[in-house]
């Protein structure tokens, strides 16, 4: 009989422990004998769960906001990097180029550079303020003390939240040990006993609960709002930026198409200011060789061939209009550096610089030259 009773207890509390389970998945937690029948406690039990899971993806939010701008900051520093190489770059060809002619590129090189240099400096300002104001806030409340002190009550008031049911569930085999024996005065000491404690764990347990209710949902509205702050940081930076950018773009555009505007609209330079104007065909041909000056201007009478190496606007009547890679018979070369010459029938002065002499013609040039 001894070993039924025995077995017939163990049946009892596998029985009590499987409605303890059931009750506590599908009832909120309600223990036995109405140990958490409490509507507002499971309430408290169901709010501070939601809390524990909202905390903690907001925490992994803010974690991959941070992970996410420390990326970006490494990312756009080597931007910078590049940029300002880029800058140098540009500068360096300004400097040591002003021979060329009209020194355009050279100057287009300039403000290319300085309108870059402007814009690495202000993505420089832009991974500074992201640095500042959106990854060190959002990094300080992920490793602070707030959501972990917080997540810490939580975790106390579940602990004790299972003691008690553990408490309940000793109450009741106490309670049924109680009623299957008349009882002694030993067993209803220890059934009071177990009772004192369970509603002093239920007591504790309620305290705790709001307390973590209170830590968690402060907890999370800061989360909220501290992200939601940055998050906004984060795009009014980036706003500025490509503004400041836009604007940097904008003069430059307008500095290189007048350059550009300048050059085609105005025909290169002919000579040098300090150049002389070319003589005419008077003083060369003899008109006035009673005077010695004129006589000297003729250097050399000898035809050769020649080709332009550059393009050249006549600015009279006298002068030839030549274009690069011409054919030119060359009948006169003066010492102030003209001369004279034939090319696609017609004849007048261009200056000697824009020609290279040339031994040799190929056939198919011969007829542009007459």
């Amino acid at each position: 009989m001894e070993a039924i009773r025995k077995q017939a207890s163990k049946l009892r509390e596998q029985v009590a422990r499987q409605q303890q389970a059931v009750m506590k998945q599908f009832g909120g937690g309600y223990g036995a004998d109405g140990a958490f029948a409490d509507e507002a406690e499971a309430q408290q039990h169901s709010k501070l769960e939601k809390l524990y899971i909202s905390t903690r993806a907001a925490k992994h939010f803010q974690r991959d906001i941070v992970r996410g701008v420390e990326g970006y900051i490494v990312t756009g520093s080597k931007q910078v990097e590049i940029g300002n190489k880029l800058c140098e770059d540009g500068k360096k060809y300004g400097a040591e180029n002003t021979c060329t002619s009209g020194s355009t590129l050279s100057k287009a090189a300039l403000c290319f550079a300085k309108a870059r240099s402007l814009m690495e400096k202000e993505r420089g300002n832009l991974l500074k303020a992201l640095g500042t104001q959106v990854a060190e806030p959002l990094r300080a409340m992920v490793m602070g003390a707030p959501l972990e002190d917080a997540r810490h009550l939580a975790q106390r008031y579940d602990r004790m939240r299972q003691e008690a049911e553990a408490q309940a569930i000793e109450v009741s085999k106490r309670q049924m040990k109680l009623r299957e024996t008349s009882g002694n005065g030993d067993m209803i000491s220890r059934l009071e006993a177990a009772e004192s404690k369970l509603q002093e764990l239920k007591s504790n347990m309620g305290v705790l609960g709001k307390e973590a209710v209170a830590s968690m949902t402060a907890v999370e509205a800061q989360q909220q709002r501290l992200t939601l702050q940055r998050l906004i940081a984060m795009v009014e930076s980036e706003r500025s930026y490509h503004q400041r950018v836009l604007q940097i773009l904008d003069q430059l555009e307008r500095e290189m198409v007048s350059e550009r505007q300048r050059i085609e609209g105005a025909p290169p330079p002919a000579v040098e200011s300090s150049m002389p104007p070319p003589p005419s065909y008077e003083e060369i041909n003899g008109v006035f060789m009673r005077n010695p000056t004129v006589a000297e201007l003729v250097e050399t009478v000898e035809f050769f061939l020649a080709e332009a190496i550059q393009s050249y606007r006549a600015e009279s009547e006298t002068e030839l209009n030549l274009a690069a890679g011409d054919y030119i018979v060359v009948r006169k070369v003066s010492n102030n550096g003209w001369a004279e010459g034939e090319c696609r029938g017609k004849a007048g002065w261009f200056p000697y610089d824009y020609i290279e002499k040339r031994d040799r013609v190929l056939a198919s040039k011969v007829a542009q030259v007459f």
